[in-house]
């Protein structure tokens, strides 16, 4: 068996138990407000708030420590129509025949269908891509 060597993080913070229990209880209800949604309101989003939540998810632990993930923020009228268009259409097939019944059925209740409108109503559409393999 092979030793492997740790470094201790630089800016770990050990809480007391309190404090970790506080903040667990404080990010469980955060998490719990957290719905898929396909409504969204067209209010502007500046661009600085938009980096700064990609920034955050681009830290997220992964093998190796890789973060494989690359982020496109898009906010062009005519790219998210085009984005709009393709994944409809894709939709259309899912819901036109590549989709059980049984899935169907489960889908019935949230009201969906092949149709994306708000694709083009958010201000912000954020795609994230991830490379498996290379440097």
């Amino acid at each position: 068996m092979q030793n492997h060597k740790s470094q201790p993080l630089a800016d770990f913070i050990e809480y007391p138990p309190e404090e970790m229990l506080t903040r667990a209880n404080e990010f469980l209800q955060t998490s719990q407000r957290r719905h898929s949604i396909r409504s969204f309101n067209d209010r502007p989003v500046p661009k600085e708030i938009i980096e700064t939540c990609i920034k955050a998810a681009g830290t997220a632990p992964s093998g190796a420590n890789h973060q494989p993930w690359h982020f496109v923020a898009i906010n062009s009228s005519d790219v998210k129509k085009q984005i709009r268009e393709a994944a409809e259409k894709l939709e259309r097939s899912f819901y036109e025949g590549r989709a059980g019944e049984e899935w169907l059925d489960a889908l019935k209740p949230l009201g969906t269908d092949a149709n994306k409108p708000y694709l083009e109503h958010a201000p912000w559409l954020i795609a994230v891509f991830s490379q498996k393999r290379g440097v």
